[in-house]
C-alpha cells in the first residue's frame, strides 16, 4: 500500500490566512497541519507517500519535508497540481508513483483520531471508504450500508433526505485500477472530477465497502474548524499518539534549525 496526500487547492475559506501560506502548512496547535494526515498514513504502516501540492508552495514543502523523514525509512515524494481539478485527479497525478499498487488517499486538511492500520492492512481489492455518524448528514456525502457486512448500498451527495446518518470523510482506499477509473470520469458542472463518481464506479462493480470510525475528526478548512481542531488536539494530547519516527524527525529538525540559527547569530 502506498499513500497519497492531497495538499493542493487555494484555501479560500481561510483567507486572509492563506494569502501567503498554503492551508496545509498552517498550525494545528503545535505543528503544521500536514503532519496529521502524514501521521495517519505512517501509523498504518505506509512508508511510501506522495504529497500533491500547488505550484506556489512546492518549495515550502520541500524545505520542511524534503529529507526530514528519510533517515526513518519514510520516503516522501512530491508532484505539483497546477490547478484544482478534483480529488480523483490525485490518482491520475500519482499513477507512476502507485505503479499498479493500491493507494490510500487522505486529504491534507483532514485530521483523524482513529487508527487505520487494520483497515489498510486487511485491504485486498476494490474500494474502501469510511463513515462517521454526524448530526447533520445533509451537509455531506452520505453512505448507506449494511452494518453487518460493511457492504455499501448507496451514496448520495448532500441529500435533502439522507438514507443514513453516516458522512464520508476524506480518507479513501482504492486498488490499482484507480488511475484508469479516474481518467474515465466526466467532470462535473464545476469543471472538476468528483470523488463521489469514483465511489459510484466501484459501487457499480459491487466492489465498495465501508468501515466506521468513531474518534475525533476535523475538516480543518475554515477558521472555526481550525480552532476547534487545535483545541481538541491539545486537550486530547494528540502529540503522545504520533508515530515515534515522526516525533523523532520533528525533534531532529528543530534541533538542526536552532543550530543553524545560532551559527547565523554568531
Amino acid at each position: 500500500m502506498k499513500g497519497l496526500i492531497l495538499a493542493g487547492g487555494t484555501g479560500t475559506r481561510l483567507l486572509p490566512l492563506t494569502a501567503v501560506l498554503t492551508k496545509q502548512l498552517l498550525p494545528v496547535y503545535d505543528r503544521p497541519m500536514i503532519f496529521y494526515p502524514l501521521n495517519t498514513l505512517v501509523k498504518a504502516g505506509i512508508k511510501d507517500i506522495l504529497i500533491i501540492v500547488s505550484p506556489d508552495y512546492s518549495g515550502s514543502y520541500l524545505n520542511l519535508l524534503g529529507s526530514m523523514l528519510r533517515p526513518f525509512g519514510i520516503n516522501i515524494s512530491f508532484v505539483v497540481q497546477n490547478e484544482p481539478r478534483g480529488l480523483p485527479e490525485a490518482f491520475i497525478l500519482g499513477e507512476k508513483f502507485l505503479d499498479g499498487e493500491p493507494g490510500a488517499l487522505i486529504l491534507g486538511d483532514n485530521i483523524f483520531e482513529d487508527d487505520f492500520t487494520e483497515a489498510i492492512t486487511s485491504f485486498s481489492s476494490g474500494g474502501r471508504i469510511f463513515a462517521r455518524e454526524v448530526p447533520d448528514p445533509e451537509r455531506y456525502g452520505v453512505v448507506e450500508f449494511d452494518q453487518a457486512t460493511g457492504k455499501v448500498l448507496s451514496i448520495e451527495e448532500k441529500p435533502a433526505t439522507p438514507k443514513s446518518k453516516f458522512a464520508i470523510p476524506g480518507m479513501y482506499i482504492f486498488d490499482g485500477r484507480a488511475p484508469e477509473i479516474a481518467r474515465s470520469l466526466t467532470p462535473s458542472k464545476r469543471g472538476e472530477l468528483e470523488i463521489v463518481d469514483m465511489h459510484h464506479a466501484y459501487l457499480a462493480k459491487g466492489e465498495l465497502d465501508v468501515r466506521v470510525i468513531n474518534g475525533g475528526y476535523f475538516d480543518a478548512g475554515t477558521p472555526d474548524a481550525l480552532l476547534e481542531a487545535s483545541n481538541y488536539v491539545k486537550a486530547h494530547d494528540f502529540r503522545s499518539r504520533f508515530h515515534p519516527d515522526i516525533e523523532k524527525a520533528i525533534a531532529d529538525f528543530n534541533s538542526e534549525f536552532k543550530r543553524l540559527v545560532s551559527l547565523k547569530v554568531k
